[in-house]
């Protein structure tokens, strides 16, 4: 990435001492100069990480095509959002942060650092609002209907047995009207590249998928070897 995210890296003890070596702490400064503070696991992989392809979503629902201040637009206020696969909730944080009214949703045992991220952030919700629960994918989403304005999932694509769950979870939540923002980090290593395959061939059975440029992207926070979609239902 252009910039050295990893840089604002840095340890935090939390309000319970006992708790301090569990994690430590990203920060993630917005464009208007407040900074996310994202706890991650210092043991842990997939939901305990603040991944650069969360951060580059992230930092992108703050470019001039969402959110500019100086002209009045804010195409978060009052939306319906809903994030898949949330891990430690720095994409939908973002999205509150902006006015956006949040749901964020991982497994049942990912919920807690959820939880802690949201209430250590909760000053900077001023407008929007977050709310964490727990999704499965691939199971009933009743309770997340009706249709979101938004989707957001980062880095979501990475297990060859949650793929066909994620897209049916996809095809089940996005109405006509539902804009699903997608980002990954593009691997080689392993699998990778045939569980890509395999997503996005179930995929475009039912969506319409456009890849944004790096040029409309944070210019600071963006990467070749991360990719942004947008995807919306066939017509």
């Amino acid at each position: 990435m252009s910039h050295d995210i990893t840089s604002a890296n840095k340890m935090a003890a939390l309000s319970d001492g006992k708790e301090e070596a569990r994690y430590f702490v990203r920060v993630i400064e917005k464009n208007d100069g407040s900074c996310l503070h994202m706890k991650q696991c210092s043991e842990g992989d997939v939901g305990c990480v603040v991944w650069d392809a969360a951060i580059v979503l992230a930092k992108y629902l703050e470019t001039k095509a969402f959110w500019d201040p100086d002209a009045g637009t804010n195409l978060w206020s009052g939306k319906t959002v809903l994030e898949l696969g949330a891990g430690t909730g720095v994409v939908g944080l973002m999205a509150a942060t902006l006015g956006a009214n949040v749901t964020v949703t991982d497994l049942e045992e990912l919920q807690h650092l959820l939880h802690v991220n949201i209430r250590d952030n909760q000053c900077l919700v001023r407008h929007g609002s977050i709310v964490p629960k727990v999704l499965k994918w691939g199971e009933d989403v009743t309770e997340f209907l009706p249709h979101p304005d938004f989707i957001l999932m980062a880095d979501c694509i990475y297990y060859e047995q949650s793929v066909e769950p994620l897209v049916k979870t996809l095809r089940d939540l996005a109405g006509p009207d539902t804009s699903v923002i997608c980002s990954y980090e593009q691997r080689t290593t392993g699998h990778n590249a045939e569980v890509e395959k395999k997503f996005f061939q179930l995929l475009l059975q039912d969506f319409q998928s456009k890849e944004i440029p790096l040029e409309q992207q944070d210019p600071e926070f963006s990467s070749p070897d991360i990719h942004i979609l947008h995807i919306r239902l066939r017509a």
